[in-house]
């Protein structure tokens, strides 16, 4: 059937039809009154979903280009700094450091496994001569449906004083608590295509005091992802070069949407979606890839034993048209990932546990016993709505 295509990926994620509707206007000028107004309303927006009071910057680019300008507009060549890797994005973050010239120090952890914010403290405690400049860490890895512990490394870096904390928040943000006022993070960087429910095309630079601070002195090169620029346009509600306007049409609804539904209902669907899908897995006999303490409330990925991933992956996409993400790197084929991000809905995760439970009777796993899944599902979320 046409056009029921079920999007159940880490990003891009489902959008709603009234963002859907905002896309399809009239674009008007960038340069107008009318969008400066709209400009100012997003920029309030994106302040209240940081929990900040500090400067949220809009860039037209993904959550990479974001997270890159986070890195280059507060440091200089040769700078040390500690980057966490415990995925595809935190390997990312390593390799764009190493491309601008910065000294990389790489803190590892096995994919599927958490970061160790006891590695980070070593580290940071050692540093009596503050020589490191910032501590760059992936919140919530996508790659493995892993969430890091970054409440307690950020409170390592605020007891080494000078390192500026930076996080890539691509899939956290929208999706669990990241109060970077509260926790006085430095650099929050994201994307349009996860948790704000929009399509790919606009990242976010949230930027602290601190940060500007580090600004000013930072020398490596810059243009296009100057921080300063878009920073002395929002103040007039603008940006510096042409955004995609009716992307921006589309976060002023998004955001409008959240706002109705608050955070902390936010937050709680988000947790209680990722509970019933871990739990129907479990129901299922498949092995969960992440453990229940590091698990991301944005994506649950599995390993299956017994069955292939990309068959499963196959059988939901030909038969359902619902679209699982599959592994990156070396996980290809080994790992499939279920996203529950942004716009998903319980009855969403449900059709998908439904559909999994059926590709399984399909290939003759015999693992499961048939509606375990749907029925732990549907207990999480008798019991947490």
């Amino acid at each position: 059937m046409d056009d029921k295509l079920m999007l159940m990926i880490p990003g891009p994620t489902p959008v709603p039809e009234q963002v859907l509707l905002a896309l399809a206007k009239h674009p008007i000028g960038h340069r107008s009154g009318e969008f400066s107004q709209i400009m100012a309303e997003v920029t309030e927006g994106l302040k209240w979903l940081h929990q900040t009071q500090n400067d949220v910057l809009v860039l037209t680019a993904s959550g990479t280009g974001a997270m890159e300008a986070g890195i280059i507009n507060f440091l200089s060549p040769g700078d040390r700094v500690l980057v966490g890797s415990n995925g595809k994005f935190g390997d990312r973050w390593a390799k764009v450091c190493e491309a601008y010239g910065l000294n990389v120090e790489r803190i590892t952890a096995e994919w599927g496994k958490p970061l160790d914010p006891e590695q980070f403290r070593t580290q940071l405690e050692a540093d009596t001569e503050q020589q490191i400049k910032a501590v760059i860490i992936t919140h919530s890895e996508t790659s493995t449906g892993v969430l890091n512990d970054l409440e307690t490394v950020n409170r390592y870096v605020k007891a080494h004083g000078k390192a500026l904390m930076i996080v890539d928040a691509v899939t956290s943000l929208g999706a669990a608590n990241v109060p970077m006022d509260e926790w006085q993070l430095d650099v929050v960087a994201s994307g349009s295509q996860k948790g704000f429910m929009i399509p790919p095309g606009l990242g976010f630079v949230a930027v602290s005091p601190k940060a500007w601070d580090a600004y000013a002195s930072a020398k490596l090169p810059r243009f296009y992802l100057d921080l300063g620029k878009y920073r002395k346009e929002a103040a007039k509600n603008s940006t510096p070069f042409t955004p995609p306007v009716n992307l921006v049409f589309a976060l002023q609804a998004a955001l409008r949407m959240m706002r109705a539904e608050g955070l902390e209902n936010i937050f709680a669907r988000h947790q209680r979606q990722k509970n019933a899908t871990r739990a129907a897995i479990a129901a299922m006999g498949l092995p969960l890839f992440a453990a229940d303490q590091a698990a991301s409330p944005a994506i649950t990925a599995v390993a299956p034993v017994g069955v292939e991933a990309e068959q499963i992956r196959s059988i939901l996409k030909k038969r359902f048209d619902i679209i699982l993400a599959g592994g990156q790197d070396h996980l290809k084929g080994k790992i499939f990932r279920i996203g529950h991000l942004g716009f998903v809905s319980d009855r969403d995760i449900l059709t998908a546990i439904g559909a999994i439970e059926t590709a399984l009777q399909d290939v003759g796993y015999e693992g499961c016993t048939p509606g375990a899944g749907i029925a732990a599902a549907g207990k999480v979320f008798a019991n947490q709505h």
